[in-house]
C-alpha cells in the first residue's frame, strides 16, 4: 500500500494536534538528562492510544521502509509502543521486520538479558526509535551496546527532538537523527492568519 505525500501530510498534522493537545505541557520539570526545562512533551500520552500509535507508526515506517534493515528497536520504555507499531505496519505492507528493546541494565533473573525480543546477529542492519530525544544519551548507549555485537545502526528516528544535543551526539556515533517534530514546532506561536 502506497501512502500519498498529501495523506502523510495530513497524518503529520493530525499527530501534531494530538501531541499539542494531550502531551505538551508548559511548566518547569526535570528531564531524564538532569536538565531543568520550562516545557515537557510526554509522547506516551499519545503513543499509547490507538490513533496516536497508528499515526506515529506510519510516519516512522515511511522514514525507514527503503532502508535495508531487518530489525527495529530502541531503549525501553519510550520505544516500546513504537517498535510494536512499526513492526505491524511493516507486516501489513509485506515486509518482515523484527523488533527488540534494550533495557537500562540486564535483568537479574530469568535469562538475564539486556536486549529483549529478537536475537540480533553480527552484521545486521537496524534502525533505532524513541519517543523524545534530548541529549540522545539513551540512544548513544544503545548504539554502543549494539556495536559490541557488531550490529550496524543505520539511523535513529524520534517523534520529537528537543534540540538539546541529541543530533550532535548521535553524529559522533555516525548515526543520523531523523525527527518527525522538533521543539520549535511546539514552542513557536502561530499568528492567527497563518
Amino acid at each position: 500500500m502506497v501512502i500519498s505525500s498529501k495523506c502523510l501530510g495530513r497524518m503529520r498534522e493530525d499527530l501534531f494536534f494530538l501531541l499539542k493537545r494531550n502531551a505538551f505541557f508548559k511548566r518547569r520539570v526535570r528531564l531524564s538528562s538532569g536538565k531543568i526545562s520550562n516545557y515537557y512533551i510526554d509522547v506516551r500520552r499519545v503513543s499509547l492510544t490507538s490513533r496516536g500509535i497508528y499515526l506515529i507508526s506510519h510516519l516512522i515506517w515511511e522514514e525507514v521502509k527503503k532502508d535495508d534493515i531487518s530489525a527495529i528497536g530502541g531503549p525501553t520504555l519510550g520505544a516500546d509502543p513504537l517498535v510494536s507499531g512499526v513492526c505491524m505496519v511493516a507486516y501489513n505492507q509485506g515486509k518482515e521486520l523484527r523488533g527488540f528493546l534494550v533495557r537500562k541494565e540486564s535483568k537479574k533473573y530469568g535469562q538475564k538479558r539486556l536486549i529483549e525480543g529478537s536475537e540480533l546477529k553480527e552484521g545486521e542492519r537496524v534502525v533505532l526509535v524513541d519517543d523524545v530525544a534530548t541529549t540522545g544519551a539513551s540512544l548513544v548507549k544503545v548504539i554502543r551496546i549494539l556495536k559490541k555485537q557488531k550490529v550496524e545502526v543505520v539511523k535513529t528516528v524520534v517523534v520529537v527532538d528537543r534540540k538539546e544535543g541529541a543530533e550532535e551526539n548521535l553524529a559522533k556515533c555516525r548515526c543520523p537523527l531523523i525527527s518527525i517534530f522538533t521543539n520549535h514546532d511546539f514552542l513557536e506561536e502561530k499568528k492567527p492568519d497563518e
